[in-house]
């Protein structure tokens, strides 16, 4: 687990055994079973993940009780509903598992430990964040300016292998369609 880490983090910023160990010691390690929940609508969210190991999906339930999925998650990625995990106030966000997960998982109050102590840490964060800010600005933007089949062109040109790991119907919520809709452009 602390091999994907470690190389997850030296995509970006360089770190000694020293300063790697010390990173580590500030996460916890969780694994689940496929279909458990990891972060449940309501939920105080006391942790932002990483995923070394399987796929995880974040999504919200609306009114009508039809899943809108915001995120997948797989190896290399981080999730936590991160509205209630900065502000520490219940999560509006469901998490649960596609397939079984292992999980690296740290505390608010740990990475603001290790940000104020280690500039580099801080920096890399700061970094993902950005990243994460693109990655959203053009999802809604693909949301608002793209038709689902070009939607569903953008999903498998970016991420070709969620498709051998996700059922259709996961791929529909996410791109916004329905089941049927999907199976029309495929």
């Amino acid at each position: 687990m602390s091999l994907a880490l470690r190389q997850h983090f030296e995509k970006m910023i360089p770190l000694s055994d020293q300063e790697f160990d010390y990173l580590l010691s500030h996460f916890t390690t969780k694994k689940l079973r496929k279909h458990q929940f990891l972060v449940q609508e309501g939920d105080f969210v006391m942790n932002d993940y990483f995923v070394v190991k399987g796929l995880l999906k974040a999504y919200h339930t609306d009114q009508e009780g039809k899943d809108h999925i915001l995120q997948f998650a797989m190896e290399d990625w981080w999730i936590t509903d991160y509205q209630a995990y900065f502000s520490q106030s219940p999560a509006s966000l469901t998490i649960d598992c596609v397939e079984e997960v292992e999980l690296l998982c740290l505390s608010l109050q740990n990475r603001d430990k290790i940000c104020a102590e280690l500039h580099k840490i801080e920096n890399f964060f700061r970094r993902k964040s950005n990243s994460g800010y693109i990655a959203l600005q053009r999802r809604i933007l693909s949301l608002l300016n793209s038709n689902a089949k070009e939607r569903y062109e953008q999903l498998l040109q970016q991420y070709p292998g969620l498709f051998q790991r996700v059922p259709k119907t996961l791929i529909a919520s996410y791109l916004g369609v329905s089941r049927e809709t999907l199976s029309r452009l495929v």
